[in-house]
Protein backbone atom coordinates (compact mmCIF):
# COMPACT_ATOMS: atom_id res chain seq x y z
CA UNK A 1 0.00 0.00 0.00
CA UNK A 2 1.86 3.38 -1.19
CA UNK A 3 2.53 5.97 1.44
CA UNK A 4 0.44 8.95 1.83
CA UNK A 5 2.04 12.50 1.74
CA UNK A 6 -0.26 14.29 3.60
CA UNK A 7 -0.67 14.91 7.39
CA UNK A 8 -3.77 13.19 7.66
CA UNK A 9 -6.24 13.77 10.83
CA UNK A 10 -8.31 10.99 11.71
CA UNK A 11 -11.63 12.40 11.81
CA UNK A 12 -13.88 9.54 11.34
CA UNK A 13 -14.90 7.52 14.58
CA UNK A 14 -15.53 3.49 14.62
CA UNK A 15 -19.52 4.02 14.64
CA UNK A 16 -19.71 6.80 12.27
CA UNK A 17 -22.71 7.15 9.58
CA UNK A 18 -20.70 7.97 5.76
CA UNK A 19 -22.23 8.56 2.76
CA UNK A 20 -21.68 6.51 -0.12
CA UNK A 21 -20.25 8.50 -3.37
CA UNK A 22 -20.64 5.51 -5.71
CA UNK A 23 -23.41 4.01 -7.45
CA UNK A 24 -23.61 0.68 -5.48
CA UNK A 25 -27.23 0.74 -4.25
CA UNK A 26 -26.06 1.86 -1.11
CA UNK A 27 -26.90 5.48 0.45
CA UNK A 28 -25.55 5.18 4.56
CA UNK A 29 -23.33 3.18 5.59
CA UNK A 30 -21.87 2.81 9.06
CA UNK A 31 -18.02 2.20 10.19
CA UNK A 32 -17.52 -0.76 11.82
CA UNK A 33 -13.84 -1.82 11.90
CA UNK A 34 -10.79 -0.10 10.51
CA UNK A 35 -8.45 -2.79 8.65
CA UNK A 36 -4.68 -1.86 8.71
CA UNK A 37 -4.80 0.44 11.52
CA UNK A 38 -2.42 1.61 14.35
CA UNK A 39 -3.35 1.83 17.70
CA UNK A 40 -2.60 1.86 21.16
CA UNK A 41 -4.03 -0.79 24.14
CA UNK A 42 -7.21 0.77 25.52
CA UNK A 43 -8.06 3.10 22.84
CA UNK A 44 -10.68 2.79 19.80
CA UNK A 45 -9.00 3.40 16.18
CA UNK A 46 -10.61 5.89 14.06
CA UNK A 47 -9.56 6.60 10.60
CA UNK A 48 -8.84 9.52 7.74
CA UNK A 49 -8.93 10.04 4.14
CA UNK A 50 -7.47 6.79 2.13
CA UNK A 51 -7.81 4.32 5.39
CA UNK A 52 -9.39 0.90 4.44
CA UNK A 53 -12.83 0.29 6.32
CA UNK A 54 -15.18 -2.56 7.35
CA UNK A 55 -18.89 -0.55 6.77
CA UNK A 56 -22.37 -1.98 7.04
CA UNK A 57 -24.99 -1.08 5.04
CA UNK A 58 -27.71 0.95 6.64
CA UNK A 59 -29.63 2.11 3.89
CA UNK A 60 -29.88 1.50 0.01
CA UNK A 61 -31.27 -0.88 -1.80
CA UNK A 62 -32.91 -4.42 -0.03
CA UNK A 63 -30.26 -6.98 -1.28
CA UNK A 64 -26.95 -4.72 0.19
CA UNK A 65 -29.26 -3.68 3.58
CA UNK A 66 -27.50 -5.27 6.53
CA UNK A 67 -24.59 -6.49 4.30
CA UNK A 68 -21.03 -6.03 5.52
CA UNK A 69 -18.31 -4.61 2.76
CA UNK A 70 -15.46 -3.18 2.41
CA UNK A 71 -14.90 0.49 2.01
CA UNK A 72 -12.36 3.64 1.28
CA UNK A 73 -12.86 6.66 2.59
CA UNK A 74 -12.86 9.27 -0.41
CA UNK A 75 -13.95 12.66 1.28
CA UNK A 76 -13.65 14.27 4.88
CA UNK A 77 -15.41 16.81 6.56
CA UNK A 78 -12.49 17.16 9.02
CA UNK A 79 -9.61 19.58 7.49
CA UNK A 80 -6.25 18.11 7.06
CA UNK A 81 -2.57 19.27 5.72
CA UNK A 82 -1.02 18.69 2.44
CA UNK A 83 3.02 18.62 2.28
CA UNK A 84 2.58 21.53 -0.36
CA UNK A 85 1.14 23.45 2.64
CA UNK A 86 -2.31 23.95 1.93
CA UNK A 87 -5.63 22.53 4.29
CA UNK A 88 -8.36 20.53 2.16
CA UNK A 89 -11.77 19.87 3.63
CA UNK A 90 -15.02 18.67 2.29
CA UNK A 91 -18.57 19.40 2.28
CA UNK A 92 -18.96 15.57 4.09
CA UNK A 93 -17.88 12.39 4.86
CA UNK A 94 -18.37 9.79 2.19
CA UNK A 95 -16.73 6.32 0.79
CA UNK A 96 -16.54 3.86 -2.24
CA UNK A 97 -17.12 0.58 -1.29
CA UNK A 98 -14.77 -2.15 -2.59
CA UNK A 99 -15.94 -6.11 -3.68
CA UNK A 100 -13.09 -7.31 -1.97
CA UNK A 101 -9.92 -6.19 0.05
CA UNK A 102 -7.50 -5.71 -3.16
CA UNK A 103 -9.34 -2.59 -4.14
CA UNK A 104 -11.78 -3.38 -6.58
CA UNK A 105 -14.86 -0.70 -6.70
CA UNK A 106 -18.46 -2.60 -6.53
CA UNK A 107 -19.91 0.67 -8.20
CA UNK A 108 -18.84 2.04 -11.83
CA UNK A 109 -18.99 5.51 -11.12
CA UNK A 110 -18.16 7.46 -8.43
CA UNK A 111 -20.39 11.16 -7.73
CA UNK A 112 -18.20 14.16 -6.77
CA UNK A 113 -14.73 14.93 -5.98
CA UNK A 114 -12.41 12.83 -4.04
CA UNK A 115 -9.16 13.50 -2.59
CA UNK A 116 -5.78 13.26 -4.12
CA UNK A 117 -4.65 11.05 -1.51
CA UNK A 118 -7.22 8.62 -1.28
CA UNK A 119 -6.52 7.88 -5.84
CA UNK A 120 -3.19 7.56 -5.31
CA UNK A 121 -3.09 4.57 -3.00
CA UNK A 122 -6.74 3.34 -4.36
CA UNK A 123 -6.13 3.31 -8.64
CA UNK A 124 -8.86 1.29 -9.02
CA UNK A 125 -11.16 3.83 -7.27
CA UNK A 126 -9.02 6.72 -9.33
CA UNK A 127 -10.43 4.98 -12.37
CA UNK A 128 -14.03 5.32 -11.98
CA UNK A 129 -13.93 8.90 -9.91
CA UNK A 130 -15.08 12.45 -11.93
CA UNK A 131 -12.77 14.61 -10.02
CA UNK A 132 -10.05 13.99 -8.24
CA UNK A 133 -9.20 17.49 -5.84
Amino acid sequence: MKAITAKIVKGINIGSYLNVADNSGAKIVKVIAVKRGKGRKGRQLSCGIADLVKVSVRKGTPELKKQVFFAVIVRQHKEYRRASGERICFADNAVALLKDEDGNPKGTQIKGPIAREAAERWPFVAKIASIIV
